[in-house]
Order: structure tokens, then sequence, then C-alpha cells
């Protein structure tokens, strides 16, 4: 009887799964008690700090942007504080950065495809020369300017044509040609020889 006694108590124990059950709640116990992090509420005030300096800067504003995210850089979370100073350092570029110039007339696109000309941007300049060139067909002075960024391009016929209509627009480009270096690649044609010196007869004028 004894033995059999014995033997029920173990399967009870067994079935019931008391040492397991204990430990569970011990472990609950120990998860319940871990602390707050103290630090969330200063990290909720610079996420907060963080989204409104990025709709700043969506909309352009970088001066006061940069303010905010200098403020978030302060911030308990050093990744929001990496990501503001890469925004700070793109604030940075843009505020340094010249607004673009608004180009509306004829003599604005002339000037802006003539500097561009001039730092070697021969597609962008082009652009604004033809746009130019639309606003103001007979301008002699814009086509003698795409003249010479078609010689600059090695786009001889294109050169010849724009700068013998330049001349008979305006006859005193022939003397401007004369002597400007830009249009050294057309210096051995003789085509460039007959149009800026009709005087010397190997042409037959």
């Amino acid at each position: 009887m004894k033995s059999r006694s014995s033997q029920a108590t173990s399967s009870v124990t067994q079935k019931g799964h008391k040492p397991l059950k204990h430990s569970s709640l011990r472990h609950n116990e120990n998860a319940k008690a871990a602390p707050p992090d103290p630090e969330a509420t200063a990290k909720q005030q610079q996420l907060k700090l963080y989204e409104e300096a990025l709709t700043l800067f969506q909309q352009q504003k970088f001066q006061r942007a940069k303010q905010i995210l200098e403020r978030v850089t302060e911030g308990p979370s050093n990744e929001l504080g990496e990501r503001a100073r890469v925004h700070i350092r793109i604030c940075d570029q843009r505020i340094s950065r010249p607004p673009a110039p608004v180009l509306k007339s004829a003599e604005d696109h002339y000037t802006q495809g003539v500097a561009l000309m001039n730092l070697g941007r021969w597609d962008d300049a082009r652009e604004h020369l033809d746009r130019a060139r639309k606003a103001a067909p007979k301008a002699d002075h814009i086509v003698y300017a795409m003249a010479v960024l078609d010689c600059l391009t090695g786009e001889a016929d294109s050169a010849m044509e724009n700068l013998k209509f330049a001349i008979q627009l305006r006859p005193e480009n022939r003397y401007h040609a004369r002597n400007d270096e830009d249009f050294a690649f057309l210096q051995e044609d003789p085509r460039f020889t007959e149009l800026l010196y009709p005087e010397r007869d190997g042409s037959g004028g």
C-alpha cells in the first residue's frame, strides 16, 4: 500500500507540473521588475524636434531647419543625432549656395549661355543660347555667340552658317571675328578666310 501511495503522489506531482509553473511565475516577476527607460521622455521630444526640422527642410527653410537640427544633436539618441548632423551639412550647403537666377528675357538666357560657355559646359550653354535666339532671332550678338559655341564644339558647318548670318545682321561682326581666338578651329578653313577677308581675291570676290 505504501508503495502505491508513493507512486500516486509522484504521479500528481508530475501531472501538475508545479516546478515549471513556479519557475514561469518567477520569470514574469523578473520581467515586470525591469526599470523604465529614464530617457524615454527626452527621446520622444528629440524625435518630435527631428520631425519638425524635416518638415522645414522639405519646405526649403534651411536656416530654421538647421537651428532645430542643432537642438536634435543635443538629445540622448545617438542615431537621431547622427541623422541630424547629416541634414545640418546639407543645410549649410544650401544656405551658402546662391539662389538660381530667374531667366526670362533673351538677354538673360544669352548672359547665362555665355557664362556657361566660359565654364566649358557646352550643352547647358547651347540650351540657353537656343532659348535666347528663339526669343530674339535677329539679335546679332546672340547669333555670333552661337557661332562661337559651334566652333568650340567642332561644328564647323554650323559655325560658318551662324557667323555668316551674324555678319549679315551686323557687318562689324566680321572685324570682331578676325581677332576672336574662339574661332581658332576655323583658321585653316578657306570658307572662314573668304567670309572674313572678302577683299582678298582668293574667292573671286
